[in-house]
């Protein structure tokens, strides 16, 4: 018999590896297994040589940050929050959500006025001096991100005068001064504001046409829909009073895609606040919540739920869809189609990534492929490239456009010249690099079903 001890089980208490946070990815780590096709799939790290890619920004630095002295990869920020990444992840690491409490947390930790102001009013003057001398070392950068993160502000004051705001947005001279001074790449044309928003059109038209207690929806148009392409927003409605339904138009900010992948998930949160206590309401009022942009769907949907803790914020996310989805699963779309044509028109279709997240990077060219008159085309499952906010910034303009040229030589061997997408920001670029018109599905589900007919 062994004279080794023995020892109860109950005698032992587990140790914490990892410092337990309100936020504990670590089981999603402890998933990961290096396989490394998160890497393979990510537009960013094909491109940019200085990018580790999705591995090193996920499971790896979350890990990294958790020993003491550690500090975030400043290549974090080269992240473009495509989110390909978790699409193609096999164990269902949560990749993007690891990017973003990453990203938030490397923006936060950038100290400046308000922890100068601080220090100041605690007696600390040397400590006030200390974090201004080292937060001026990329300060105009932070300062250019958060610009063109809060594009809901831009716009909402750019409404007022629209047509004095796309004369300078555009102007030579103040482009090259953007470029220079703030790093905005002069190499895009900024999209116009529309002479009516979405909301003013909804207002002078009295709101909602059709009223129908039993099939109800709450449209999240998003900030592009309501102050530059207000022509989706109205497809949208047209559309959806064509099937029946009653739609509402809660009060609502952006919804935050542009502050995730900027590290700004203090101004994201202020946002979501808005938009989860609006969007709840109107799902206890009986409405499903439809967006018309995938970005906009993808964080209502995902990313606030993984991110957030608000009341109801559970609720709106099971209960949001994207537009086109909605329908197919509630309506007989394609039957209401087969009964219509349009004049002859043919697209060159690109799926953003953040639909394919959805999976629903094919119902476009499924929906319209039996139209009369309609001829639409998939160009491929490549990046557009520009990602938002990514492909904006001077130092990023190359590599977005680099990242997209896949995507523009099969649009332009396709046989449509009129593009196709649900995403706004997918579309400049389709534009950019093709000069092609960008259309997106519901214009298209206008023209046959309402305007057609």
């Amino acid at each position: 018999m062994s004279d080794a001890p023995t020892h109860d089980a109950d005698e032992f208490e587990p140790v914490d590896v990892f410092e337990t946070t309100e936020m504990d990815l670590r089981p999603g780590a402890d998933d990961c297994y290096k396989c490394s096709t998160c890497d393979t799939s990510c537009p960013v790290a094909e491109v940019d040589d200085e990018f580790p890619g999705p591995k090193f920004q996920g499971p790896e630095q979350w890990r990294l940050k958790r020993t003491e002295g550690h500090e975030i990869d400043d290549s974090i920020t080269s992240c473009s929050n495509c989110m390909r990444c978790d699409d193609a992840c096999p164990s269902s690491v949560p990749l993007s959500q690891m990017h973003n409490t990453a990203r938030g947390e490397y923006v936060e930790n950038q100290r400046f006025g308000r922890e100068a102001l601080s220090a100041l009013a605690d007696g600390n003057l040397r400590e006030a001096l200390d974090i201004v001398r080292e937060g001026q070392d990329g300060l105009v950068e932070r300062l250019r991100n958060r610009i063109l993160a809060n594009y809901h502000t831009s716009a909402w004051l750019a409404s007022f005068m629209p047509s004095v705001a796309n004369f300078v947005m555009n102007f030579g001279p103040a482009r090259w001064a953007m470029a220079k001074t703030m790093g905005v790449t002069s190499e895009r044309e900024f999209p116009e504001f529309a002479d009516q928003t979405f909301r003013e059109w909804w207002a002078a038209r009295g709101g909602a046409q059709v009223s129908n207690p039993d099939k109800r929806i709450a449209y999240f148009h998003g900030c592009y829909s309501n102050f530059n392409t207000p022509e989706v927003g109205k497809a949208m409605v047209r559309v959806y009073e064509e099937f029946g339904y009653e739609v509402l138009v809660p009060p609502q900010k952006c919804s935050g895609t542009p502050m995730f992948a900027n590290g700004m998930l203090g101004d994201a949160r202020r946002h979501a606040e808005t938009n989860v206590k609006n969007l709840a309401a109107a799902i206890e009022n009986g409405a499903e919540i439809v967006a018309s942009c995938t970005s906009c769907s993808m964080a209502l949907g995902q990313e606030y739920p993984e991110l957030f803790d608000l009341d109801g914020i559970e609720d709106v996310a099971a209960h949001t869809y994207e537009g086109v989805e909605y329908l197919r699963l509630h309506e007989d779309l394609e039957g209401a189609l087969d009964e219509t044509s349009v004049d002859g028109s043919e697209f060159a279709y690109h799926a953003p990534c953040h639909a394919r997240n959805q999976g629903l990077d094919t119902q476009a060219v499924e929906l319209f492929s039996d139209l009369d008159g309609v001829a639409i085309e998939d160009v491929g499952d490549s990046c557009s490239g520009i990602s938002g906010t990514y492909g904006w910034k001077e130092e990023k303009y190359d590599y977005s456009m680099e990242i997209g040229e896949e995507m523009f030589e099969h649009m332009e061997h396709a046989a449509g010249e009129t593009g196709m997408t649900e995403c706004p920001t997918c579309a400049m670029q389709m534009e950019h690099g093709t000069g092609y018109e960008i259309r997106h599905p519901l214009e298209l589900l206008e023209e046959a079903l309402v305007t057609g007919s």
